[in-house]
């Protein structure tokens, strides 16, 4: 560990769980690097990913986006490549993209949607896309018709998430430079969508622990007992 993630790590009690609020104002005092750092949540929830009616796939809208610009692909012909176009799609296409994509190894961009129709057509690309988490996907709103919505929504800073093996889900609640609020806010709307997902076979405690951690700083355990209670009010 370098001496900068050393004295960060000092300033954070190792056996205290922090409210939200507090971790939201701490990974700010935290930051020692030069360029604006991302802000991650880890949450390991008490679901078991080997059962299938457990393995949570989808997206959240962040209030405040996540600071990214996000490069979006569409899938499309006629009137929604033109609607997708005017949404602020960055490349949009059929036949020619698939080849892009196939043939030169093509890979420029953070998101793909495609409408239903065109699922046959990008069922090729699977072993590209699927390894890489760009496949789009009617669980994440990546397979619609409603392309212009989609377009916008990823835009506007919407997130995919999907449970790892260990039955944790990573995903970016935006940046530093946010400031506290902004931060806490995104933060609360990600784990109000994981609770609402919640698979009704999940037993015992479902958040078993939440970690808020920027790109270079160590990680802020949250008070579970205090995340549970705010999005069960909700």
């Amino acid at each position: 560990m370098g001496k900068q993630f050393q004295e960060a790590l000092a300033k954070i009690d190792r056996n205290k769980r922090y409210t939200i609020d507090e971790a939201c104002a701490l990974v700010g005092e935290l930051k020692f690097a030069k360029f604006d750092e991302s802000v991650d949540v880890a949450a390991r929830l008490g679901v078991n990913p080997r059962h299938a009616d457990q393995m949570l796939r989808s997206s959240c809208s962040l209030p405040h986006g996540t600071g990214k610009t996000i490069r979006v692909v569409v899938f499309a012909k006629g009137d929604r490549a033109a609607e997708a176009k005017d949404a602020g799609a960055d490349f949009v296409g059929a036949e020619d993209l698939v080849e892009k994509i196939q043939g030169e190894g093509w890979l420029d961009f953070d998101s793909a949607i495609a409408t239903p129709d065109m699922m046959g057509l990008v069922g090729r690309l699977g072993r590209i896309l699927g390894p890489r988490n760009l496949m789009p996907n009617p669980k994440v709103g990546t397979v619609t018709m409603d392309v212009g919505k989609a377009v916008s929504e990823l835009k506007a800073g919407r997130i995919e998430f999907r449970t790892e093996k260990t039955g944790i889900v990573h995903a970016p609640v935006g940046k530093v430079s946010f400031g506290p609020d902004k931060i806490r806010e995104n933060l609360v709307a990600l784990l109000e969508t994981l609770q609402r997902l919640k698979p009704s076979t999940a037993k015992g405690k479902y958040f078993k622990s939440v970690t808020i951690a920027s790109t270079m700083g160590p990680g802020i355990a949250l008070d579970t007992a205090e995340v549970a209670a705010l999005v069960e009010q909700k």
